[in-house]
């Protein structure tokens, strides 16, 4: 007898094997209001003329509007308790990451691992059973993943594992209440769409903050004057057009938080980072564990 689902999630990667930062966003709901957040994000896209939204396609102001009604969608709904949406953020110039040869596939398995442990179990009710919709463009190989969802081990086992680099299995069904796991297309899930936004959105408040910070200048009042291809007084270069109008989503829902009271920090941190990671709108770094906790390298089992 199948286990009735209760709550349903959607993740998507960001920039896994590119650049400094790579993150994971999960978007997480009860299933009693799933089926009401997609058909409303999906007219919201309708009406901004977007049949798909990709972060990495924001580049004109038609994205641009849809990404801020989603942003202002995500908030409304987090507030009204409707989801959550988390954000682990990882930098590999860390001592974890920076390793000769490592292998960025099996890290990005443990960082799934990661934000299950700290969103499905720790953010929702303990007996929770859940639906996993991660994005079906992904790095990942969920049929394998899929596979060992009746794998019997110990948590004791799986954290040495995870910090001595030994071998890794998830333990979905046992240790997350994962029932089932069916790859997405964004295109028929509105909520991956939202994770996207908000994985590429976390990467980019920290790849691009002192860019933000002189944008944000050159835009105020007292900042305007651009002087040979740089912002006065920053010497940071002139933004290009898919930067701006990301740097004008950044803003909007930064503003948005703080309206709300959410407690998502932007300077703090040099990036999105929500200090009380039961907060709705969650974004976190990983901070390696211990000495011992180092990425895995290629070749290694």
């Amino acid at each position: 007898m199948t286990t009735s689902i209760t709550h349903v999630g959607f993740s998507d990667e960001s920039n896994w094997n590119v650049g400094r930062f790579r993150s994971l966003g999960l978007v997480t709901a009860p299933i009693a209001y799933v089926d009401e957040l997609e058909t409303e994000l999906r007219r919201l896209l309708e009406t901004s003329n977007v049949r798909e939204f990709k972060w990495k396609s924001l580049d004109g102001a038609k994205q641009r509007f849809a990404a801020k009604k989603m942003c202002t969608f995500a908030v409304d709904k987090a507030c009204a308790m409707q989801l959550r949406v988390d954000v682990l953020v990882w930098d590999i110039q860390d001592s974890r990451h920076s390793v000769h040869g490592r292998d960025d596939i099996a890290n990005l398995q443990r960082m799934y691992y990661h934000l299950f442990r700290n969103v499905l179990r720790a953010r929702w009710p303990n007996d929770a059973v859940w639906r996993l919709y991660p994005d079906e463009h992904t790095a990942m190989d969920w049929e394998t993943v899929k596979d060992c969802l009746d794998a019997v081990s110990t948590r004791i086992e799986l954290e040495r594992s995870l910090l001595t680099g030994g071998d890794f299995r998830f333990r979905l069904k046992r240790d997350f209440g994962i029932e089932e796991i069916t790859p997405g297309n964004s295109r028929e899930h509105p909520l991956l769409q939202l994770a996207d936004l908000f994985a590429g959105l976390a990467v980019f408040s920290r790849d691009k903050y002192d860019g933000y910070q002189g944008w944000l200048k050159a835009t105020s009042a007292q900042k305007q004057l651009i002087i040979e291809d740089t912002i006065e007084d920053t010497k940071i270069p002139n933004p290009s057009r898919s930067a701006r109008e990301r740097f004008q989503v950044l803003k909007a829902f930064d503003e948005e938080c703080k309206g709300r009271k959410l407690g998502v920090s932007l300077q703090t941190n040099r990036g999105l980072w929500t200090p009380k990671p039961q907060n709705p709108i969650n974004f976190w770094i990983y901070e390696p564990q211990s000495p011992e906790d180092k990425a895995r390298t290629k070749g290694k089992k």
